[in-house]
């Protein structure tokens, strides 16, 4: 499936395009959405959303992602509280963390076919990120994000253990990482790739080039 069948907002084909590759387990990938939607805004660009298995990825490469100095840790902590008060976010470091996101991901895609991928996935992200509410990463925690956007939470969890959108997924992140993707946040405008949440200029930049 391509770019333009993913499409979140809007109708029009010559619309420019920030596609964004994305997990819910990401800090950065919170800022990043949160600090994409200004240029949206200005730019009139339309937001295009990829579910990237950073789990799948960081298990193939053997790389834990705690498994850094102390130091290097809560610098990392700190750092991004200074983000947070910049911008004015109400993000706290979850209790929980790291947490399994499939399910959440393959939520996204599920989401796709009511047309409310976009609302659901920052619906997560605020959970997690804002509330730490861990129980997101099972169907349980999602079933009230989901009734809030008025789909039937039964429906949602069968079509996302099906095999299609296991597949989905796998083909996501396949893709993800065939495009040079490495992490996430990874931001493409047509096939300039921008990575983490401190390229908004470069990205804004980029849009008005293009």
């Amino acid at each position: 499936m391509g770019a333009l069948a993913n499409r979140i907002n809007g109708e029009n084909v010559n619309k420019k395009q920030v596609e964004l590759y994305w997990d819910a387990g990401s800090t950065n990938t919170y800022f990043a959405y949160k600090l994409l939607k200004p240029v949206l805004e200005r730019t009139g660009a339309e937001l295009v959303l990829h579910p990237f298995n950073l789990g799948y990825v960081f298990r193939a490469h053997n790389y834990v992602l705690m498994e850094e100095p102390p130091a290097k840790l809560e610098n990392r902590k700190r750092d991004l509280m200074r983000w947070a008060e910049r911008y004015k976010l109400p993000f706290r470091f979850p209790d929980q963390f790291p947490i399994k996101t499939s399910r959440v991901l393959r939520g996204a895609l599920t989401m796709r076919r009511w047309n409310l991928e976009a609302a659901y996935t920052e619906a997560v992200l605020d959970a997690y990120w804002e509330r730490n509410d861990a129980s997101i990463a099972d169907y349980a925690g999602l079933r009230p994000i989901v009734s809030a956007l008025d789909v039937d939470p039964a429906e949602f969890e069968a079509i996302s253990e099906s095999e299609e959108v296991r597949q989905q997924l796998a083909d996501s992140t396949n893709r993800g990482l065939e495009r040079g993707v490495f992490g996430v946040p990874s931001i493409f405008v047509g096939d300039e790739l921008f990575w983490g949440k401190d390229r908004m200029e470069f990205v804004e930049d980029e849009l008005l080039k293009a």
